[in-house]
Parts: C-alpha cells; structure tokens; sequence
C-alpha cells in the first residue's frame, strides 16, 4: 500500500472526514485491522484563511508548498490537498513539495462525465465559485461546464461556510437556504450540482431523496480517489 500525503486543516472539520473516508475505505477494501498510511501536515486554517482574504496567493502557496515538502520528507509519495479552494495553487504546490498531486478536479469531473453530467452548478467558496481554477480544470480535462449562483446566493454560501460549517456550526435554516440555491440552479438548466466546498457535505446530504439534480460530494470523491490510489499497484 502506497503512503499518501495530506495537507488538512482547512479546515479541520471536513480534514476530520477525509480521514474517516480514507481509512473506511482501506478498511473496507482490505479488510481485518488495516488502516491508512497517511502523513498529514494539519495547517492553521486562521493564517490561510487570512491569506486568502488579503490576496496574498503567493504566500498561501508557500505555505501549502513547504508543508507537502515536510510531507515528502517523512515519506509520502503522493499528496492531497483537502480543500477546494487551495487547488487555486496546485501548481505551485506541487512544484515546491516535489510530490504528484491527486487532484479534486480530477476526482470530481470523472465522476460527473461517468454520469453524463456536462452542465453542473457550483457551489463553494467565493474564491472557487468566482476565480477560473477548477471550472477551467473541468471544462479542460473532462468537458464539463459550470454555473455558478447569483450574487447574492454567492455571498450567502460563502458566509454560511467560513461563519458556520468551519466553525462546526450546522444550522437548518443554512440547510433550506442551500436547497433553494440548488433549486435555482437547476432552474437554469444545470443538470447536476457540485458541492465544492469540503465542508458542503456536513450540512447537505447529496443521498437525501427529493434533490431536483443529483449532488456530487468532492470530499467523498477525492477520499474515494485518494483510497484507489493508495491500494492501485500502478
């Protein structure tokens, strides 16, 4: 079994999950007391979050960069980084730690062209919503299209997951407010919505019955890839 590298913390809650999903996975694939080979570098989510505020990429990237470094020191052969919006500095990242990248795009897009999928609303973090970095990696690598909010839907997702679901706060009335946003969005034609924020999935159940387009989880997807990799001899 390969050993995989995870940049976490960002923030912890949905890091909490990969690791549960990681290690489910192995489990259940291999069964009796097998667990995940992880090296795991658990950053300051306050120091990145304010670095994306500021606009300082450069130094969001250094920061996630040094850490996967770290990481391939102590062993790890691959990395993940467990968040969306941080992809904004995959590249970067992956040249400062030396390590191949499983990307959440990757993980994300496959499932949805395996679905026939072409024309998804995204859902996550004003930085992944509005900047280009994982619609362009979907429409480039798989052909899949994206939608994004209104503003003012926007602005709430936002505010919901930095003030809320960071912070472990799930409060149903976010949990309406999203299934309207969602409902709109399929309004507009899409025909499938991407939770894209890692901490989406504590608050939206994608296998509740009664959603208008099927939801797909990145955090469960790039768990999923992250446990094939691991266990894949190739």
């Amino acid at each position: 079994m390969k050993t995989l590298g995870l940049l976490g913390g960002m923030s912890w809650e949905s890091t909490l999950v990969y690791y549960r999903l990681i290690n489910q996975g192995v489990a259940e694939r291999c069964g009796g007391l097998h667990s995940a080979p992880l090296r795991m570098a658990s950053l300051d989510f306050a120091d990145v979050a304010a670095l994306q505020r500021a606009g300082d990429w450069a130094g969001a990237a250094a920061m996630l960069g040094q850490a996967g470094a770290g990481l391939r020191e102590a062993g790890a052969q691959s990395l993940v980084i467990a968040t969306n919006t941080m992809h904004k500095v995959a590249d970067v990242v992956v040249q400062t730690s030396g390590l191949p990248l499983l990307h959440i795009g990757d993980a994300t897009g496959q499932a949805l062209r395996a679905a026939g999928c072409r024309r998804t609303g995204l859902l996550g973090t004003r930085f992944t919503m509005e900047d280009d970095f994982l619609r362009e990696h979907l429409a480039q690598h798989h052909g899949v299209m994206t939608e994004v909010p209104s503003l003012e839907d926007r602005d709430e997702v936002h505010r919901v997951i930095f003030e809320e679901l960071c912070r472990g706060i799930i409060r149903p009335a976010s949990r309406e407010r999203f299934a309207r946003i969602i409902e709109r969005l399929a309004q507009r034609g899409c025909d499938s919505v991407v939770l894209g924020c890692t901490e989406i999935s504590l608050l939206i159940d994608p296998a509740a019955p009664g959603w208008p387009v099927p939801l797909f989880d990145t955090t469960a997807l790039h768990a999923e890839a992250a446990v094939q990799w691991m266990l894949c001899d190739d």
